[in-house]
Order: C-alpha cells, then structure tokens, then sequence
C-alpha cells in the first residue's frame, strides 16, 4: 500500500468524466487499498479515483466518526436511483480544495446502485452525512466539484486562488 499525490485544483482532470469499471482484479484491489491510505492520510471521509489521477469510477468513503471504528466502504460504477424532495444542508470541504469549507444544499436521503470491492450488486439508502458523502463523491466521477453548488461570485473567487497558489508552486 502507498499514498498516492492528490489533484488539487485547477488541476483540469478534476472535470474529467470517469469511466466505468468492468470488473475488479488484483490491481484494482490494489488501488483501493492504496485509496483508503491515501483518504485516512489526508485526511478525509470520501476519496475518488479522479482525486488521485484516476478517471475511474470509483470512490472509497467512511463515515465513521472514530479511527478506532473503522467502516470502509468501496463504491464501484455507482447510480443513485432516488433522491429525496426534502434538502439538507452541511458544510463540506474536500482533499482537492484543501482547507476550504462551504454549506452546500443536496438532498437529505437517496437511494444508491453500485459494485462492492468483489464486484456484487449492492442497493442501499443513505441518509446525513453518508448521503451527503455519496454525492459529494459521486459528483467527483462526474466532474463535478462542491463548488460548482455555490455562486458565481465565491466559486471565481476559490478558483483564482487555487490558480495563483499553483502559479506559485510551479514558478518555486
């Protein structure tokens, strides 16, 4: 296992569509483990593939409030197939705009389609913060960021900062 350097933006692979996965092998396995070290280093509650350079659809999340309960969840080609009309609001940050925080409006339960790590169907409904997480990083495979959620005005705003912080690091 081995912690892979995130994408941070303006990186422009963080707006690339990923694509599905047709099954799982040894090296995927592999990345997934590498994932989940990658996410608890960080450290996070969600990781896309996109996250690490991987358009793949894929993400690993867990939720648990505890290092010492540990839930890891490997979400592979996931769909949501409801999303509820009632909204929630949370505050999210993510490993590719670091240290960066906004409430954001997406629905408070769905209900979700994917792959587990041995490639078997599975249906669940998610609900807080878990429900919140799936989307966040379902949206990662997608090419879309939380800030895409917020207006124009702060959305230009973190972009600029992140473009100058890269110029930066690029001309050191």
């Amino acid at each position: 296992m081995s912690i892979r350097k995130l994408v941070i933006l303006p990186d422009a692979r963080l707006r690339q569509i990923s694509a599905p996965i047709p099954g799982v092998d040894k090296d995927l396995r592999r990345f997934v483990d590498d994932m989940f070290e990658t996410m608890y280093d960080a450290p996070g509650i969600g990781l896309a593939a996109i996250q690490v350079g991987e358009p793949k659809r894929l993400f690993t999340l867990d939720v648990s409030k505890r290092d010492d309960t540990r839930e890891p969840m490997v979400v592979i080609n996931p769909e949501i197939t409801w999303k509820s009309d009632e909204m929630s609001v949370y505050e999210e940050g993510c490993l590719s705009i670091p240290e960066y925080y906004e409430e954001v409006e997406r629905p408070a339960a769905i209900r979700l389609k994917y792959r587990d790590i041995d490639f078997n169907e599975r249906e669940i409904e998610a609900d807080g913060i878990l429900a919140t997480c799936i989307q966040h990083e379902l949206d990662h495979l997608n090419g879309v960021l939380f800030i895409d959620y917020l207006s124009k005005l702060k959305r230009d705003r973190v972009i600029k900062k992140f473009a100058k912080a890269a110029k930066r690091e690029d001309e050191a």
